[in-house]
């Protein structure tokens, strides 16, 4: 796949801070906290505000214990679980996600289903690999700087759920970074990983509070990558006059 180009090339990554886009916010909020979407719901917006969604299938991977359940949540700006317990199947989260493109200031709605299995529930149930797998368009290899064998896990499980020549779109993320004082897992450890990989690493921790801050950086590159993915896709020279239609992610999630 070809590195894309520098993060901010594409969507305007500070748009959610604007005023611009309060109203568009708005749509994912209820009483001033995040709105749950089930499977079959979205977004209401007036007709002033139409604009087009693209779907996208994100599978979380990563060792028992990481935080991948806590990460869904807290991107979807949902509870995050007090205590961890072991997913027992695959569990699906929708997050919706607005973005202004920066060439032709186009506002889009992101629709991410995240995929959420058990590391034990994969070892013992052949078929949810490949389920998980199946058209999806972006995984997220997560570890937890607080366990250093889910950082040496990564490239098992980057080697196990995705392959060199795939066209999908990679990120790393880190977890409980807010628990330095317990960290096993060193700033040079990643940074010698990023120039072995290629492969962005993110920060996650703390409690969530009022606002996007904690998630934006994250859902912005991702939103990101996945348009340019779609852009290359359909032979777009310059990735952003794509129509919606032309670069909707085929899945159906």
């Amino acid at each position: 796949m070809k590195m894309p180009p520098p993060p901010g090339s594409i969507i305007q990554i500070d748009w959610h801070r604007s005023a611009d886009s309060k109203e568009y916010l708005s749509r994912i909020r209820s009483k001033k906290q995040r709105r749950r979407f089930g499977l079959l719901e979205a977004p209401v917006l007036p007709p002033h505000l139409s604009v087009d969604t693209v779907r996208y299938k994100v599978f979380i991977s990563g060792k028992s214990g990481v935080g991948k359940t806590a990460l869904a949540a807290r991107l979807a700006g949902l509870d995050i679980p007090n205590m961890h317990y072991e997913t027992t199947g695959i569990e699906t989260t929708v997050v919706f996600w607005p973005v202004k493109l920066r060439e032709n200031g186009q506002v889009l709605f992101f629709r991410l289903q995240l995929w959420d299995c058990g590391e034990n529930a994969l070892r013992r149930f052949d078929h949810l690999l490949p389920s998980c797998k199946e058209q999806v368009d972006a995984i997220l290899f997560l570890f937890s700087f607080t366990d250093r064998a889910s950082f040496e896990d990564l490239s098992n499980q980057i080697a196990r759920a995705s392959d060199p020549s795939d066209n999908i779109v990679k990120l790393v993320v880190g977890t409980k970074f807010d628990l330095f004082m317990h960290t096993d897992v060193t700033e040079r450890d990643v940074r010698k990983f990023q120039e072995v990989w290629g492969l962005p690493v993110f920060r996650v921790g703390g409690d969530v509070v009022g606002g996007f801050g904690e998630v934006a950086p994250l859902l912005n590159a991702l939103a990101e990558r996945l348009w340019y993915q779609d852009c290359m896709a359909v032979g777009a020279a310059q990735p952003g006059p794509v129509t919606v239609t032309e670069a909707a992610s085929p899945t159906g999630f």
